[in-house]
């Protein structure tokens, strides 16, 4: 019983020590007036290093609500990889000023990437430099390579956004499905659309024309055929923005690439057992994140 007992004391105290090596850093790294704090943590030295890149939206450093981010951030920690995520300009109240005076486009979510890619890029900490990139910073991230070493898609879109666009409108409602392709036709001849439709203002409103014209001139599948890093492309076939023929598409743009789809996972990288709780993850933390995911990211790193 003695020996039993110590057995688990030693356990739980091995647990606990490597639980208590990961260490936090608080960064905040300035894109000219643009503000972007972010979270490092790691646990030993010459550890790989995961940038991560945000999907579309005002999203934080830890996924905003359901916590998607920070979930993966301690999974992959576990296993010995160093991780950085950081506040999208755009969930930086600090930057509201800016955003509204200058406007924003597609290319300022490179241009912060590539700031947060020179902060850490000579750090002796790390042994190499991988993106992550998710959803719309699949793209992104695409786009600030240099001075990287692997590459992850990660629920990435296999087609423009416009068409991406037309299509989840249109499984909502057919009839805004067609305004939509209307708008964006306008939108790409134009640079700018007359007048809109109230209910898809949200998304075509003025000040957000010039963000979207300049996101749709971007073609995934061209620009994924520059990489030539080593390349992982993953989707969940539980996604329900991102189909798995767009990762299919982008693996037969860059046939190196290694494509891996996981069962049971949604877009917002939780594993669903039944299909009627994939929304109710988008606003609950309580959903796991899919242990396949931090798995398949782990090997490819570290192999």
């Amino acid at each position: 019983m003695i020996r039993i007992l110590s057995f688990i004391m030693l356990v739980i105290f091995s647990i606990s020590s490597a639980f208590s090596q990961v260490k936090t850093e608080e960064i905040t790294i300035n894109n000219m007036a643009i503000q972007l704090p972010g979270t490092l943590t790691y646990s030993l030295e010459n550890q790989p290093l995961i940038i991560w890149v945000h999907g579309s939206g005002g999203v934080n450093r830890n996924g905003n609500t359901p916590n998607y981010i920070k979930q993966f951030r301690d999974e992959i920690n576990k296993k010995e990889i160093a991780f950085f995520s950081y506040d999208k300009r755009t969930a930086n109240l600090k930057n509201a000023k800016f955003i509204q005076e200058d406007g924003i486009y597609f290319s300022d979510f490179v241009s912060d990437l590539k700031e947060v890619i020179n902060k850490f890029k000579d750090d002796k900490r790390f042994s190499e430099i991988i993106l992550a990139g998710h959803s719309q910073g699949s793209l992104i991230a695409m786009l600030a390579l240099e001075n990287v070493d692997k590459y992850i898609s990660i629920a990435g879109a296999g087609e423009t956004i416009d068409k991406t666009l037309v299509r989840q409108i249109t499984a909502q409602s057919p009839a805004f499905g067609k305004l939509t392709e209307q708008y964006v036709k306008e939108l790409k001849e134009n640079g700018s659309i007359k007048s809109v439709d109230p209910n898809l203002m949200s998304l075509f409103a003025p000040q957000n024309q010039p963000f979207l014209n300049s996101w749709i001139k971007l073609d995934p599948i061209e620009e994924i055929k520059k990489v030539t890093l080593p390349t992982l492309i993953i989707n969940g076939d539980k996604d329900i923005q991102v189909q798995v023929s767009d990762a299919e598409k982008l693996k037969e743009a860059k046939p190196d690439a290694q494509l891996v789809i996981i069962k049971n996972m949604n877009h917002l990288l939780k594993q669903i057992e039944k299909d009627e709780d994939n929304l109710k993850s988008y606003m609950n933390s309580d959903y796991a994140i899919s242990n396949e995911l931090v798995e398949t990211i782990a090997i490819f790193i570290k192999n």
